[in-house]
């Protein structure tokens, strides 16, 4: 299954990723209204930046692991695994982020609303590659299968 990867020696922090996966899960066409005054889009995807600008940078993201630990731990089913997609069913998420505690990865963003927040690989959008992917100017984040 193809997965997103971080190359950290090519990421110059440079955060697009991050701006460009909260507009591509806001559901606006126009990334000024996405980022409008009363809204603030919630990246599925976030950089670190370790020892300042000059350091390391390096995105953390789901991992869509073989054995989840987030969906084995989510209380109510709202998340599953369909073609090793984990996803999440906001509509039955009640936000007790027992999957974020779960996570070894700390890819579970917590959102203003109740439902959580994780990265879907943009399956919904139907565009065959992540967002974090298509517009990473340095190809630092690439969606491949690896052995």
């Amino acid at each position: 299954m193809k997965r997103v990867y971080v190359n950290e020696e090519w990421c110059l922090g440079c955060h697009l990723c991050e701006y460009y996966c909260a507009f591509q899960n806001s559901g606006e066409r126009d990334m000024v209204k996405a980022f409008g005054r009363d809204v603030k889009p919630v990246p599925r995807i976030r950089i670190e930046d370790i020892d300042g600008e000059d350091g390391i940078h390096f995105a953390v993201s789901c991992r869509h692991c073989d054995d989840p630990q987030c969906v084995k731990g989510c209380i109510t089913g709202a998340l599953s695994i369909k073609d090793g997609v984990i996803s999440v069913n906001e509509d039955k998420c009640i936000g007790c982020c027992t999957c974020v505690l779960s996570c070894p990865y700390g890819a579970i963003v917590v959102d203003e609303g109740k439902a959580i927040k994780k990265c879907d690989l943009c399956v919904k959008n139907g565009n065959g590659e992540p967002a974090c992917v298509a517009n990473c100017l340095n190809r630092a984040i690439v969606f491949e299968e690896r052995g």
